[in-house]
């Protein structure tokens, strides 16, 4: 069998301060990932949105979803990732998560 995992990135479209995030910040951590795994892809034009329950209180975001598919998933690297998005986007968690793929 050819299994493998997704992994999706789920990046607000905002920072946490309400400045969107340019076009050439999807294209940079899209090609930093490119240069990692060897490909990804990004779902910017129609944007999820995310909806949460905060401090009494609805919070919601835009979100773009980034994907990208490994054979093999390394925590470290992933967990890096998410602390430093958290940081740079001024966001109280970044999502990453991944699901178990089988490729047909």
């Amino acid at each position: 069998m050819n299994k493998s995992y997704l992994v999706q990135v789920l990046v607000p479209k905002e920072r946490g301060n309400g400045e969107p995030l340019s076009q050439r910040w999807f294209e940079d951590f899209l090609e930093e990932l490119t240069g990692l795994f060897g490909g990804a892809t990004s779902f910017l034009r129609a944007p999820g949105q995310g909806l949460w329950q905060s401090g009494g209180g609805t919070e919601k975001d835009s979100i773009a979803v980034v994907e990208v598919m490994v054979e093999e998933i390394d925590g470290s690297y992933w967990k890096s990732l998410r602390e430093r998005l958290e940081r740079e986007l001024s966001q109280d968690e970044i999502v990453i998560r991944a699901q178990e793929i089988r490729r047909l």
